[in-house]
């Protein structure tokens, strides 16, 4: 992967980041996507609570809700 410019970042009222790469169903298991993940994973682990990272797979924006509520 070169770079990753993520679909949304969205400063949340609590002060936290919030980012969200969407993917189609069709795509969410290719590699590329799965880089994406693992390189957002780690974003949000190295950020000690203060960023969010989530790919809905397909429609399911209730994962970013579920993100935000923790």
């Amino acid at each position: 992967m070169d770079k990753f410019y993520p679909d949304f970042v969205c400063k949340l009222k609590d002060g936290r980041l919030l980012v969200v790469e969407y993917k189609g169903a069709d795509r969410w298991s290719n590699d590329d996507s799965k880089e994406k993940r693992r390189l957002g994973e780690l974003w949000e682990l190295k950020s000690c609570g203060k960023c969010l990272f989530v790919m809905p797979k397909g429609k399911d924006f209730g994962a970013i809700r579920m993100k935000v509520r923790g």
